[in-house]
């Protein structure tokens, strides 16, 4: 039976990229919505067209006209101004939604935009659906493990994780020799590993000597269909770059981006790349 039309929500970063390439090689007819000010330029070439984050009448419009019976949201794309907005008619009617949505938050605010899908008919379908290699499986990327020594830090990581998920605020957190160093809030994983770095180099490692771990879970109220966890080789970087011994992701629950690349960027840099069931 032939996949249905999938209709690509795309944000910024490698993945909604990750998952144009994958439809492009297996056939499965596909159409990118861009959405203004977030999507990367490497994805105007795929078939597809530009929307503001609020046109969501435009959105649906193009999506309908294409054939697109599913949809796919995928990349970055940071909290609104919501007073910046300029909706279309469609998207003013949403926008009392998605500010109460908002205000419990970011979740929440995905979960409501998910089911203002649901209702035009769309049927949703999570990154790791639509290209089942994205996700991490059980053990390690590349030649380098974690030892004895980091497991104190990694089951840190995961406990603070966990609690920041359950309260919607982030999916990272950094813990170094019994410390924890940072969380992910609103700024993002990249911007959190920068700020990682500028902490004085005894408590985080360095590239001679790591030390610390970066874990990437997802929070345990999520919608799995959207907002996954993601590494990829730029993740890689800013961990090394904060003299972090490895990086662990939750198992089944993280999306790898160029596994390919991501491999030989943990070998080259000396982390550890690790999927671990959840405790």
């Amino acid at each position: 039976m032939a996949a249905a039309k999938l209709g690509l929500i795309a944000g910024g970063g490698g993945l909604p990229l990750s998952l144009a390439k994958h439809c492009q090689a297996s056939g499965r007819p596909f159409f990118v919505i861009r959405l203004r000010g977030f999507a990367d330029a490497v994805m105007e070439p795929f078939p597809g067209a530009e929307a503001g984050i609020a046109e969501m009448g435009r959105v649906f419009e193009l999506l309908k006209r294409e054939g697109c019976t599913a949809v796919c949201m995928a990349g970055l794309v940071k909290r609104p101004d919501f007073s910046a907005l300029k909706p279309d008619l469609r998207g003013i009617r949403m926008l009392p939604g998605a500010i109460a949505a908002a205000a419990k938050g970011d979740d929440a605010l995905l979960r409501y935009i998910l089911g203002e899908f649901e209702r035009e008919g769309f049927t949703i379908e999570g990154a790791d659906a639509v290209a089942g290699d994205l996700p991490m499986g059980d053990g390690s990327l590349g030649r380098h493990t974690p030892t004895e020594a980091h497991a104190a830090d990694i089951a840190q990581a995961i406990q603070v994780a966990e609690a920041m998920g359950a309260l919607d605020i982030g999916q990272a957190a950094v813990a170094a020799g019994g410390v924890v160093l940072a969380v992910e809030a609103q700024e993002g994983t990249d911007h959190m590993l920068a700020r990682t770095a500028e902490l004085p180099a005894a408590i985080r490692g360095t590239r001679e000597q790591p030390l610390g771990v970066l874990i990437k879970w997802p929070k345990p109220i999520q919608d799995r269909r959207i907002d996954l966890p993601v590494v990829g080789v730029k993740t890689l970087e800013g961990a090394a770059a904060c003299g972090l011994a490895g990086v662990v992701v939750q198992a089944g629950a993280a999306l790898v981006v160029d596994r390919t690349a991501v491999i030989a960027a943990a070998d080259r840099l000396g982390l550890f790349v690790v999927g671990l069931p959840k405790p």
